[in-house]
C-alpha cells in the first residue's frame, strides 16, 4: 500500500499497528476531515503469531472487537468480518464457548488489509515538534496535528535468563517455531498464567512419538489460579470504572492492581479443566505417571548448564524459603509475560512530556500531558496501567479508548454508555486534569 498518494500533513499519524492503533484507524477511517496514516515497520500484519498454538481461545467476548463498543455500525466490526468472509452462519452454528484466537488474529489482519491508511514496511524513526509534529520514517518526513503511539509490548524474561536465550531456552512468544522435536526430552515451562498453561497443555497433549519425556510446570503463584470472569468482576473492565480508578490515590491504585490481577492474568477454566483431565489420563490410564510435574509456589533463582549439557533450574519454595531444589531440563520455555515496548521514537520530545512512576502521565482522553500547544496531542495505548488499571492493557476497552481519542481529535464529546450497576464511590468532582473538555 506504500506509494498511495495523499497529503504529507495529517490529522493523526499512528506509530505501530497492533489491535490498539488498528482500532483507532478503523474508527477514523472515511473521515475526510481527519486525514490519517498508521505505520508499522513489519512487512505485514502479525499478532502473537509465534504462540498461536492449536485450539487456543480468546479470553474476552467477541463483541469486544476493534470498534463495536464505540460504534456498532462501523464496517470494521467482527460481525462485518464474518459476513464479508461468507461464514457468519457457520460461526453462529459452531457455538464456540470462546472465540478461537487464530480467528481473532485473522480478523485483525482483515481489518488492516481493508484500510488504505494502514501501511506496513515503513519504520518510524522519530517524532519531533516544530509548530506541528514532525514524523521521520525510513522513507519520508511527514507532519501531523496528533500522534498515536501503539507500539505494543515486548517479551520479558527475568534478568537471570537474558543471556541464555537460544534454541533450547526461549520465551513463549516463540513457542510455535522453537518447541518442535521435543520427543523424549525434559521440558520446563516457567510461568503460571494463560500462556504457560497453554504451552504445558500443548506439550502433554502431543502423540507418544512427539511427546517430551517429562514436562515440569513452575509457577510463583501458590496454585494454577483461574481467571475471574464473573459478571460483577467484569465491571472492572467498563469505562466508568476506568474513570473511577484514575481518580484514586496512587497507593490504592497499586493495591487494586495487585489484588485483582487474576481478573486479567488468570487461566481460563476450560484450559485448567483440560490440563487436569490430561494429567489424570497420563497418570491413571496411559501408564505415563511421570510425564507431568506440577510445581506451583516455586521461584526460579538461577539457571545453569550442567556437565551433560542440560539446564539445571534452581528453585526456591515460596512458603519454605530455606528449602531449595532444582529441576533438570533440556529445554526451558519462559512464559513470563510481556512489558510495554520502549517508546524510543518520542526521544526528541521526551523532555517535554510529563511522567508518573515510569509511565507518561495522561489525561482523561489518553493524551500525554506536556507543554505543547492545545490541539496537538501525543496519545498512548496500553501504557498506563498504574493510572488506568489492569483494563488498560486488556482488549476489553480498546474500542472505548480509541473512541475517546477519536472524539478528542475531532473536537467533539462522544456519547457514554450507562454507568455500572455498582456505585464505586460517592460522586465527586473531577480534578482539573480530568475535567478537560474534549476539544
Amino acid at each position: 500500500m506504500y506509494g498511495h498518494k495523499r497529503s504529507q500533513h495529517y490529522g493523526c499519524i499512528g506509530v505501530g499497528v497492533g489491535p490498539a492503533n488498528l482500532s483507532l484507524a478503523s474508527l477514523l477511517h472515511g473521515d475526510e476531515a481527519i486525514p490519517n496514516l498508521f505505520l508499522d515497520q513489519k512487512e505485514c500484519f502479525t499478532w502473537h503469531d509465534g504462540q498461536q498454538l492449536p485450539d487456543t481461545t480468546l479470553q474476552v467476548s467477541m463483541l469486544k472487537d476493534l470498534v463495536s463498543l464505540a460504534d456498532p455500525t462501523n464496517p470494521f466490526s467482527f460481525l462485518a468480518y464474518l459476513h464479508d468472509q461468507g461464514r457468519i452462519y457457520h460461526f453462529i452454528n459452531a457455538q464456540f464457548d470462546a472465540m478461537p484466537r487464530r480467528e481473532y488474529r485473522n480478523y485483525l489482519q482483515w481489518a488492516s488489509e481493508r484500510n488504505e491508511n494502514v501501511v506496513f514496511g515503513e519504520r518510524v524513526l522519530s517524532v519531533d515538534f516544530d509548530k506541528t509534529f514532525v514524523v521521520e520514517t525510513d522513507r519520508r518526513t511527514v507532519t501531523a496535528d496528533n500522534v498515536s503511539i501503539g507500539v505494543g509490548t515486548s517479551p520479558w524474561v527475568p534478568p537471570l535468563a537474558e543471556g541464555l536465550l537460544g534454541d533450547d531456552q526461549f520465551h513463549v512468544s516463540d513457542v510455535v517455531a522453537k518447541a518442535r522435536n521435543l520427543g523424549g526430552k525434559r521440558v520446563c515451562v516457567v510461568g503460571g498464567g494463560q500462556s504457560g498453561a497453554e504451552a504445558f497443555l500443548d506439550l502433554i497433549s502431543r502423540p507418544p512419538g512427539e511427546r517430551p519425556r517429562r514436562v515440569s510446570w513452575i509457577a510463583r503463584r501458590r496454585n494454577y489460579f483461574p481467571i475471574d470472569d464473573t459478571p460483577f468482576t467484569n465491571d472492572f473492565y467498563m469505562p466508568g470504572y476506568s474513570d473511577h480508578f484514575a481518580l484514586l490515590d496512587k497507593p490504592i491504585r497499586q493495591k487494586l492492581n495487585a489484588d485483582h490481577v487474576l481478573t486479567s492474568d488468570g487461566i481460563s477454566e476450560a484450559t485448567l479443566r483440560e490440563i487436569y483431565q490430561r494429567v489424570y489420563v497420563h497418570r491413571f490410564t496411559e501408564d505415563t505417571p511421570d510425564l507431568a510435574a506440577l510445581l506451583p509456589g516455586r521461584e526460579v533463582t538461577d539457571v545453569t548448564r550442567g556437565a551433560t549439557g542440560a539446564w539445571s533450574v534452581e528453585l526456591r519454595d515460596i512458603d519454605h524459603p530455606a528449602d531449595a531444589t532444582h529441576v533438570d531440563a533440556d529445554v526451558i520455555i519462559w512464559a513470563t509475560g510481556f512489558r510495554p515496548a520502549p517508546m524510543t521514537v518520542l526521544e526528541p520530545i521526551a523532555h517535554r512530556l510529563e511522567r508518573e512512576d515510569g509511565e507518561y502521565r495522561i489525561d482523561k482522553n489518553f493524551a500525554v500531558q506536556w507543554d505543547g500547544p492545545a490541539g496537538h496531542n501525543v496519545f498512548v495505548h496500553n501504557a498506563a496501567p498504574q493510572q488506568r488499571g489492569l483494563a488498560d492493557r486488556n482488549l476489553s476497552l480498546i474500542a472505548w479508548r480509541s473512541g475517546r481519542i477519536a472524539d478528542r481529535i475531532r473536537g467533539v464529546r462522544g456519547d457514554e454508555q450507562l454507568d455500572s450497576f455498582i456505585e464505586w464511590s460517592a460522586k465527586c468532582g473531577l480534578p482539573e486534569t480530568m475535567r478537560e473538555v474534549q476539544t
